[in-house]
């Protein structure tokens, strides 16, 4: 038994995981068009109403612009905090009450050998958080879209196997970029998004014996690059005592093509 991962889709335009059990699949997010979706799973041969579950991690658009299409059309489950279903009124649409489901910060559900955990980060959200699973002795982390990452987050995501982890922008491409200054002040603040550089310090004090895949995620279309996002995350791990490629590797993640579908 598995615990198999794709990340179908990361970036400013748009975000969604897949992830499967032998029993049961759950989507983490749908920040496209139904449409979208559909093509996104078409692209990884497999099949959209057999989800057990959609989770949502905050009401940004880029993150549930295709949640009412798809448990509409499917008749699937979804799961949030109650903050979270709270902002998403209006935004994505009427979802029949059956179909609504209260998955609150810093709890674990379980679907059965899978364990999802929910966690709180640092975003300007009404109550951002992302998840753990846990699947036999296998631990995947998602975690996008904080501002920074705090002692008590390290401690719920420390030694995962695989990490989907955020590594938004390069701080010096967005001063100089054209985002007027409140908008750089806001992805800059502790409610923002996380640099290559924090990203990286943050990784190497979770980054443990198990650990063998780090996705750099969630990279700003504007301020950041990949090639410049594994060489800043690399350079700075490195200066921690960490050498990509010896333990764990590096792998990009893209806003339109999904990830090979992957075992923890």
């Amino acid at each position: 038994m598995s615990l198999r991962y794709s990340i179908l889709a990361s970036g400013s335009t748009g975000n969604a995981l897949y992830v499967e059990s032998d029993e049961h699949s759950f989507l983490v997010d749908a920040g496209f068009s139904g449409k979208q979706m559909e093509s996104l799973f078409g692209q990884i041969d497999r099949d959209i109403s057999k989800l057990s579950g959609i989770f949502v991690t905050h009401e940004h658009s880029d993150h549930i612009k295709g949640v009412g299409v798809l448990a509409r059309k499917y008749k699937l489950p979804v799961y949030a905090n109650e903050k979270t279903w709270r902002a998403m009124d209006g935004l994505v649409g009427e979802i029949p009450t059956e179909q609504k489901f209260i998955f609150n910060m810093e709890m674990v559900k379980s679907f059965g050998g899978v364990e999802i955990e929910s966690f709180g980060v640092s975003h300007d959200a009404a109550e951002p958080m992302f998840y753990v699973f846990h699947h036999s002795d296998k631990k995947l982390v998602l975690i996008t879209d904080t501002g920074y990452v705090s002692d008590r987050m390290k401690g719920i995501i420390t030694n995962a196997d695989a990490y989907i982890f955020e590594s938004n922008h390069d701080v010096q491409m967005l001063r100089m970029g054209r985002y007027p200054w409140n908008i750089k002040r806001r992805i800059l603040s502790d409610v923002g998004h996380v640099s290559n550089e924090d990203a990286a310090v943050a990784m190497s004090e979770v980054i443990g014996d198990k650990t063998r895949r780090v996705y750099l995620a969630h990279l700003s279309l504007d301020n950041n690059m990949k090639d410049l996002a594994r060489m800043s995350v690399s350079q700075t791990l490195q200066s921690c005592g960490l050498v990509v490629g010896e333990q764990f590797d590096l792998y990009d993640t893209d806003p339109k093509t999904p990830t090979v579908l992957t075992a923890v």
